[in-house]
């Protein structure tokens, strides 16, 4: 029988907050276990729920990136389940009044367009995290310095139809959050986690099949691997004559299999009711006007512009808008003059090169746009040729931020056009391999890459290649 999979996301990402959802402690990934807890976060008796303001600012902030309606009014409920790391017993998180609903994200998937619909987005606290150490005892320990971290919940309706889509998906969502400033979202941190929902139908069924939801994974990989093998797997259940139950699976990386963690809970399981701390709040249109006027162009409508208006390759404009920072690096190289291809030739040759030997973002790299795109103006006119610029210029930029044109004269790298010191070389390297002489005069035309070479290696790379290649050219023909 031929199977259609059916795939949807329930993505988790911490927003940019310094603080935590309801309280003002801090939420500084990789701090010592259970540093960064107070008497809300770890739900002591008596205490209050205070709104973090600007994770609301950022959430709206997403919910418009995604082309959600932000809601008017908006509330907090209580979704009760009881598991080690949640102190309280409860997540307070939203459930049928949630901050926004009805957007699309589009994304690329082997060469074709593709879209999903999101259901909603909606702010919630994070859990703590368990920690199983290493040793012969068989325990666990919590950090709560997690439990009450800013969340937003990205729902998509169940429209992906292989692993390499969800895949797509989450990383045009990654790449989004991130230009927007709304998230780091790095899964290998647990800033955006992924939990997708997954069954398959045979091929023309309308009707869903019964689904399995894989639990919090960190990487694009582990999803991709994770959907692939439980696609495999519920195809044999039903194959065979089963039915897939509906459960919570976790995926193990090792064994390269999904388990069963628990039966999945329906929503009534979870007895959601509103937050009796937390009021109604109401989300001023003209706030959600100003939000939006701040956004940044977004990464796909960028890659377009750049390939339609400066004429780059679908695949340069592609990776020049992958991080936002570098597109705003390139593009300010492009406002001090320098040529759109050659500097993108440049930034995806040269400069992401550095990056990645140095383990650095753009922003930390010396060499600034302007003189990068002086460093271009002056392999342009010829001041330096393309190798003296790469082999010798660049790398002092990197090493020292100078610009180009004073590394040039300090080290009296510019190229030299003097056709006299040039013959001179010439009539050197002729004079110094009659062999290859004979060869060119035999018509072994090869031989004059040869005699370039050595013109080239005398002048210390410094000779200007167009004058050697018509002196060099006349000197020889002249000798045939």
């Amino acid at each position: 029988m031929e199977w259609e999979t059916v795939i949807g996301c329930e993505v988790h990402v911490h927003l940019a907050t310094r603080t935590k959802m309801f309280c003002a402690c801090a939420n500084a990934f990789g701090a010592e276990a259970n540093t960064q807890v107070c008497p809300v976060c770890s739900g002591m008796p008596g205490v209050l729920p205070v709104v973090n303001e600007e994770a609301f600012r950022l959430g709206v902030r997403a919910a418009l990136a995604l082309g959600c309606s932000v809601a008017g009014r908006t509330r907090f409920d209580r979704k009760s389940y009881y598991y080690p790391d949640l102190p309280k017993n409860y997540q307070i998180s939203q459930y049928d009044n949630p901050l926004a609903e009805h957007g699309a994200v589009e994304f690329e998937v082997g060469g074709q367009t593709r879209r999903v619909r999101i259901t909603r987005a909606h702010l919630e606290e994070d859990a703590g995290k368990l920690l199983h150490p290493e040793g012969e005892r068989a325990e666990s320990a919590v950090d709560l310095n997690r439990a009450g971290v800013s969340l937003l919940e990205i729902v998509t309706e169940p429209e992906l139809r292989s692993p390499e889509e969800a895949v797509a998906y989450l990383q045009a969502l990654q790449q989004i959050l991130r230009y927007i400033g709304a998230s780091e979202a790095q899964m290998q941190e647990g800033s955006m986690r992924c939990e997708p929902n997954i069954s398959i139908r045979p091929a023309g069924s309308e009707t869903l099949g019964t689904k399995t939801e894989v639990k919090n994974l960190n990487s694009f990989k582990a999803v991709g691997a994770a959907l692939e093998y439980e696609v495999k797997r519920q195809q044999e259940v039903l194959e065979s004559g089963g039915a897939v139950e509906q459960a919570t699976m976790l995926w193990d990386e090792e064994k390269r299999v999904t388990r069963t963690m628990r039966t999945k809970e329906e929503a009534q399981d979870y007895r959601y009711f509103p937050e009796p701390d937390l009021p109604f709040f109401t989300i001023a249109r003209e706030l959600v006007a100003e939000i939006e006027k701040e956004l940044p162009e977004l990464p796909r409508a960028r890659r377009t512009r750049f390939a339609e208006s400066l004429g780059l390759s679908e695949y340069d404009a592609g990776v020049l808008t992958a991080d936002k920072a570098m597109a705003d690096y390139y593009e300010d190289i492009l406002k001090s003059g320098a040529p759109a291809k050659e500097a993108a030739n440049w930034v995806i040759n040269d400069v992401m090169r550095v990056l990645g030997e140095e383990g650095i973002g753009v922003d930390a790299l010396k060499v600034r746009p302007a003189h990068l795109a002086e460093l271009v103006a002056l392999v342009a006119d010829s001041t330096i040729n393309a190798t003296i610029a790469r082999q010798e210029v660049f790398p002092e930029m990197v090493k020292t931020g100078e610009s180009p044109r004073a590394i040039v004269k300090t080290k009296n790298l510019a190229q030299v056009t003097d056709t006299g010191f040039i013959d001179k070389i010439i009539e050197e390297a002729i004079a110094a391999n009659p062999k290859p002489l004979a060869d060119y005069k035999g018509g072994k035309k090869t031989a004059f890459g040869f005699f370039i070479g050595q013109v080239m290696r005398a002048a210390k790379g410094k000779a200007n290649p167009q004058v050697v290649r018509e002196r060099l050219g006349k000197r020889l023909d002249g000798e045939t």
